[in-house]
């Protein structure tokens, strides 16, 4: 009997289109950040808060994942930021042949950052390489301090960690030496940024870190 491993076919293949995707943006000096978090953690507002502070310095565009709707993009829009919004119907993360269409639209001659928000979600959408240059995960306090023991693999695989809503630290039973403590077991080279994203707040050490990221390219 011949078995196919379906789950192995789906995941090469989106390998192969992550490639090209991350051969094009190369081709065009334009960086790709792959932004992942669970609902409610503040992925637009960091996105926004990142816009904020680098729009003079950079062009940036927004690819937008969510299950349905376009709020998130037509907020970005409305900062005069091109964003492009994929819908996925049901499915619980961004694949890579959903970049590379989001691609086609964009004028990538003209951008220096896109920033990807993944669709709200803390297990599969780690799985999938879109062709980014990084993958960032946003932990909001509320969310709890135990996020990166049940959710290891988002927190390993991610080049950075945003923890967000800092502001509300003494409000939430949210011990951070604790949860700094098992980053650094899981992935000791990525480092912690401490934001309040609707604030501004903290802000800046995030920001030199991707300017870091956009000189490499």
């Amino acid at each position: 009997m011949t078995k196919i491993d379906l789950e192995t076919k789906i995941i090469d293949k989106n390998d192969r289109i992550a490639a090209q995707n991350r051969e094009l943006l190369k081709q065009n000096n334009v960086c790709m950040i792959n932004l992942l978090a669970s609902p409610g953690s503040g992925k637009t507002s960091t996105i926004i808060a990142t816009i904020n502070a680098l729009k003079d310095a950079c062009k940036i565009a927004v690819i937008e994942g969510d299950i349905a709707g376009d709020v998130d993009s037509v907020t970005i829009k409305a900062l005069g930021v091109d964003a492009v919004q994929i819908n996925t119907r049901g499915s619980c993360h961004l694949e890579a042949d959903m970049i590379a269409q989001a691609l086609d639209v964009l004028d990538l001659d003209k951008l220096d950052l896109i920033i990807v928000e993944n669709v709200g979600n803390l297990v599969c959408t780690t799985d999938f390489d879109l062709g980014e240059d990084a993958k960032v995960v946003i932990l909001s306090v509320p969310e709890g301090d135990d996020k990166p023991i049940k959710y290891p693999g988002i927190f390993r695989e991610s080049q950075a960690i945003i923890v967000n809503k800092i502001d509300t630290l003494s409000m939430f039973d949210f011990d951070y030496d604790k949860f700094a403590s098992v980053v650094d077991d899981l992935n000791a080279q990525a480092p912690i940024f401490k934001i309040a994203a609707t604030k501004g707040d903290g802000i800046e050490n995030w920001i030199d870190w991707l300017k870091n990221k956009l000189k490499k390219q």
